[in-house]
């Protein structure tokens, strides 16, 4: 794994790579609200046995990068340096498909790259995303001041271990929700329902159905807002918010990589891919 920075808006943004060998596609990791794509190692690592090499980075104002803490006044920054990141990818893996990954406010995120930069990529993954409306969004902003909104970590997985090292992350933001950035998410929803269709782009949806977090019904009605004819969408009964670290991760992970292989094996003059060697220590 190397790290890096690049100079973003808002400041040095912190990025990861896990590179593999002969790598067959890349894969873009986008995180969620409050987190940072240090939480993403095992997600890496099964996408590296599968032949990806994996790019990521903590937003602004998360994690390791600059900015004051989860304020984003405005998203369309935080896309383009989104943008930045899988520029860097393809300059570094010329002539491979390019595949976006994105978590929770990281969908959002991607779903609004997919509508932007679709012919950048092979095809975009968005679990538990953040589409169509977040009710608590409206609830909080009516309030003034904001009341404490410190993520429940019980609502992330029913593996306890996974809400315990949340908890215990000096990487994580454990405070409550900024007013600007509430009104930004507010205000990119809005722009990612008018936008409309990814079009031929690929797209695969994953929701828990117990997801307390970003609930499942609004989600899906965004869902419907971007829709294209070559999207697919898969719910999970009884699993919480971040379905790559629920107990069942392993049939979530396979499910995407069995997406990306379908895409691959569709790409004009591809034939069925073989995975590349496993990653060297």
């Amino acid at each position: 794994m190397a790290r890096w920075t690049f100079q973003g808006h808002g400041g040095e943004i912190a990025a990861r790579s896990w590179p593999v060998p002969r790598a067959r596609y890349v894969a873009v990791l986008c995180h969620g609200y409050g987190e940072h794509i240090g939480r993403y190692e095992r997600v890496a690592a099964t996408l590296n046995d599968h032949g990806a090499a994996v790019y990521g980075h903590d937003h602004v104002g998360h994690g390791e990068s600059a900015g004051e803490r989860v304020l984003i006044a405005d998203f369309e920054p935080v896309v383009e340096n989104l943008h930045l990141l899988v520029k860097q990818a393809i300059e570094q893996n010329p002539d491979l498909p390019v595949v976006l990954i994105g978590h929770s406010m990281g969908g959002m995120i991607a779903a609004r790259y997919a509508q932007e930069h679709a012919d950048e990529l092979a095809a975009v993954v968005l679990s538990g995303p953040v589409l169509g409306r977040w009710d608590v969004v409206g609830e909080l902003l009516a309030q003034d001041p904001i009341p404490p909104t410190p993520i429940d970590p019980a609502t992330l997985s029913r593996d306890p271990a996974v809400g315990s090292a949340y908890a215990e992350d000096p990487l994580v933001w454990h405070g409550d929700f900024r007013r600007p950035t509430l009104q930004a998410i507010s205000e990119m929803l809005t722009t990612i329902n008018a936008a409309g269709s990814v079009g031929e782009l690929p797209l695969l949806y994953l929701h828990g159905e117990a997801d307390e977090l970003v609930p499942i019904g609004p989600s899906l009605e965004g869902l419907e807002a971007i829709r294209g004819p070559r999207t697919e969408s898969r719910t999970y009964p009884g699993l919480r918010h971040e379905i790559f670290n629920e107990t069942t991760k392993d049939e979530v992970l396979a499910d995407v990589t069995a997406f990306v292989d379908r895409v691959l094996a569709a790409a004009p003059g591809s034939a069925v891919p073989e995975l590349a060697d496993a990653p060297t220590e």
